[in-house]
């Protein structure tokens, strides 16, 4: 009897000796997993919408420090992009990285398979820094499209520009019935030799004024293109072209 309860005592030491070692506290691999990962400062997908020309497409920007490789996950755990740096790449890293996925054309590219391709859902960034660290983030892409706005000018007068438009509070025709909120307006004008003028407005904004040191710049005779965004708060963006002449 000494002899089994000397057993079963060692027994029950041992177990628990194996056990405290195998098992550490679950703060503290949380912690160390915490210390091991470093936060993307940006991560967006999102839509652009083409109202002049009726095409849809997803972008996507990214930013971090010092990352050697990058993967994006679709909300159904399977990859959507993967992207490594090979060389000095590797060696030292990549910080931003922004892409434009095609923009097919609705006529002929039917929404509802387009929008199949690329869910509504949280996507996941998820990387490797030169350190060998992990890297991530995540974005939700939401089906909420605003429609393009509607966009027009008086065209040149001396140096005088101005370039207006309605509010944009609707989807486009055919689109998911889906609420929205603008958050701001960009213009873009294309000028001679490479000018432009790129400016980012308030969501109340409904028109802005050129500069009439661009203006003047302008070649006389010629046509000009413009573009005007509207931006929402869940990213989704839309776009109308216009041309006006000097």
């Amino acid at each position: 009897m000494r002899k089994r309860a000397w057993v079963s005592a060692f027994l029950v030491a041992t177990v628990a000796l194996v056990l405290g070692t195998a098992a550490p506290d679950a703060s503290a691999k949380k912690n160390c997993k915490e210390e091991e990962e470093v936060e993307l400062e940006i991560a967006k997908i999102y839509w652009e919408y083409n109202s002049s020309g009726n095409d849809l497409g997803v972008h996507v920007f990214l930013d971090g420090e010092d990352w050697k490789s990058m993967k994006i996950y679709s909300p159904d755990g399977k990859t959507l992009f993967k992207v490594e740096g090979k060389q000095g790449y590797k060696e030292l890293g990549m910080t931003e990285l922004f892409f434009e996925g095609a923009e097919p054309n609705l006529d002929e590219y039917p929404l509802e398979d387009l929008l199949d391709l690329f869910p509504e859902g949280c996507y996941e960034f998820d990387g490797k820094t030169v350190d060998g660290a992990e890297i991530e983030g995540e974005a939700y892409l939401s089906h909420a499209i605003p429609d393009g706005p509607e966009v027009s000018t008086d065209g040149v007068s001396g140096s005088q520009l101005v370039i207006e438009w309605e509010p944009v509070d609707d989807n486009p025709d055919g689109f998911p019935d889906e609420a929205f909120t603008i958050v701001g307006y960009q213009v873009i004008v294309e000028g001679s030799d490479g000018m432009k003028f790129d400016i980012k407005l308030p969501g109340d904004a409904t028109h802005v004024t050129v500069p009439p040191e661009f203006v003047d710049a302008l070649e006389s005779g010629e046509e000009y293109d413009f573009e005007v965004l509207a931006i929402a708060s869940n990213g989704n963006q839309s776009i109308t072209e216009g041309t006006f002449e000097k």
